[in-house]
């Protein structure tokens, strides 16, 4: 006989599709988003997206501590993945909207600059195993609306500065992927 307690919690990650690429991100198939974040993974497509000011300053984004892998990180300005049929533009343009209200008019130079592989694992909660586009985009409107279930802070930081100071932003714990496409960013 099971009882409520019995009864495993399901993330609502385990509803979600992601797209598994091969390493040149050719897509392959749809599979199940928690299952491509946990175990071993499966490579998949994702992105992040960096948008600075007219003064080269880049907006951070503090990742929820509901967030399942990397809570309370700090990550360039959006990152996620597109769904099914959906471009890397497209995808980056919903999850500007849905997590901070900027809209497309809010910048006119969305575009894809960089893309690369890599594998992380989160302690024992997970991984990233991504196929992750770089898009980037200079927000001319300032103007916010932050999703407090998405985002938990803000700061707008001076870019090179913080490339080259590492130390200086120490306690800032960074996602892995903002931290190689900046890496990438300034080589």
């Amino acid at each position: 006989m099971s009882t409520e307690a019995d009864s495993t919690v399901v993330h609502e990650n385990a509803g979600e599709d992601v797209i598994a690429v091969d390493a040149e991100d050719n897509e392959e198939e749809l599979v199940n988003r928690l299952d491509a974040h946990t175990g071993e993974g499966i490579r998949h497509r994702a992105f992040t997206a960096l948008l600075f000011d007219t003064d080269d300053n880049i907006l951070l984004a503090q990742r929820a501590p509901e967030k399942r892998l990397w809570d309370t990180y700090w990550d360039g300005t959006v990152a996620s993945h597109p769904v099914d049929g959906q471009t890397q533009i497209e995808a980056t343009r919903q999850r500007l909207e849905e997590e901070l209200g900027v809209m497309p008019g809010q910048y006119d130079d969305l575009r894809v600059t960089d893309k690369f592989e890599y594998k992380r694992y989160y302690m024992n909660e997970g991984l990233e195993w991504e196929v992750c586009s770089v898009l980037q985009a200079t927000l001319t409107d300032r103007t916010l609306d932050p999703d407090p279930a998405e985002v938990a802070g803000l700061m707008w930081v001076p870019y090179e500065r913080l490339q080259e100071n590492p130390e200086w932003y120490r306690q800032l714990r960074l996602c892995p992927w903002f931290e190689i496409a900046m890496r990438r960013d300034f080589e």
